[in-house]
Formats: C-alpha cells, structure tokens, sequence
C-alpha cells in the first residue's frame, strides 16, 4: 500500500519535517521562527541604510557618524547573540546578516562616492561583487527548494533549506569596507579628505573586495550548506 505521512521534530526555535513516501525519506526541511533577536537586528540595519544616505547626501556628516555607529552596533550584537545562544540562530540568519551588511554597504559607498568622498570605481567594484552574490543567494535559494518550487514557499522566511557560510577573506573584507566608510564619514568632519592615509585604504579596500570575489568564484558550493537532516 503506497501513503505519504509527515512527522516533525521540535527543536529550540525550528521544526524539522521529514516528508516520507514508501518509508523512504522524500525530503527534510526546517520551519523556522524568523522572530530572533539577531535577525530583527539585522532588519534594523537594513532600515537605517537608506536613513544614512540621505544623511550623507545632505552633508549632516556628525549624525551620519552616530547613526553609522548605531548600525555597526546591531551588527556586533547579532553576530554575538547567534553564537552564544542556540535557540537565536537560524538558516535565514544565516542569509539574512550578511545581506544587510551589503545592503548598507552598498547604499553607504554610492552616497559617499556621490559626496565625493570615495572614487567611482572602487564603488563599482564593490557594488558588481554585491549584486553577484545576491543573485547567487537568490538561486541557491530556488535550487535547494524541494519540489513544488511556488513563490509562497520561495518567500517564505520560516521555511530554511540552505545556510550560508562566507569565507574568511569575505569577512575580512566587509571589515575593510566598514573601516573605510567610518573613515570617509569622519574626513570631513575632521578634515583629513585628502589624506594619502585614506587612499591608501581605498587600494587595500579593492584588493579585499577582488580577492573576497575569487574565494566565492574558488570556493562555490563550500559556502552553501544545504538542510538534508
């Protein structure tokens, strides 16, 4: 006799379904609460970026300091939330954090190039990577969906198939070009924006950005762990 049954297993903040056919596992996938603290951390962040463009735009460069400094707190604190306590880590997480680092980033960078504060290539450079790796996020994404593929289920932030994992010099990169923004937020305020100090961070900016794009480009499916179990 053919039947399908559905079990779940509970654990901390996720359910884990295993969809069965004929005793055999047809596929495994996590329902996730999406309400962690560090992921409401995260959308914070991506909500103060366009708050800090605007800023910046306007030359308000003392309030674009603190607020900067107010998205770089939620980023500190989401990343220390999620290692110490199990129950606040999820898959989205996973996706969710570095995408709002380059959310801010991007809009960050294109502000201060348009503030004359950072060269138009390097915001070119570091803006091509970004859109690379958000539509690779978006197709791991469709791929590791079990099928039907439908856009509910796409959408849906509770329903985790892949986790993410970044590579060293990424990480290292993003630390960079955080560097870099505090930097260029306070030359004007400070009055060092012809420094050959901040050009010198403008070449050590490209090269972490180039090289964060080849480890993605080397490294490919090691940076993608698909939920099976």
């Amino acid at each position: 006799m053919k039947y399908i049954f559905l079990m779940y297993v509970y654990s901390y903040s996720k359910y884990e379904f295993i969809v069965f056919y004929l005793n055999f596992v047809v596929f495994v996938f996590q329902y996730e609460n999406p309400w962690t603290i560090p992921n409401m951390l995260s959308m914070t962040r991506i909500g103060l970026a366009p708050v800090l463009g605007y800023l910046i735009i306007e030359e308000d460069f003392n309030i674009a300091l603190g607020v900067f400094a107010l998205a770089g707190l939620t980023d500190l604190l989401d990343g220390f939330i999620a290692r110490n306590w199990a129950n606040q880590r999820s898959a989205l997480g996973s996706a969710l954090d570095p995408l709002a680092d380059k959310i801010l980033i991007s809009i960050l960078y294109v502000s201060l190039t348009y503030a004359d504060l950072i060269p138009v290539p390097l915001t070119y450079m570091i803006i091509s990577r970004d859109v690379m790796l958000i539509a690779a996020v978006f197709y791991v994404r469709y791929r590791t969906l079990p099928t039907p593929r439908t856009l509910a289920k796409y959408f849906n932030p509770c329903y985790a198939t892949a986790r993410l994992k970044p590579t060293f010099i990424s990480k290292v990169n993003t630390a960079v070009q955080l560097i870099l923004v505090a930097a260029s937020l306070a030359a004007p305020v400070f009055n060092y924006a012809d420094s050959i100090y901040l050009q010198i961070l403008w070449c050590f900016t490209a090269f972490t950005t180039a090289a964060s794009a080849y480890s993605y480009y080397h490294y490919g499916r090691k940076t993608v762990q698909v939920i099976k179990d």
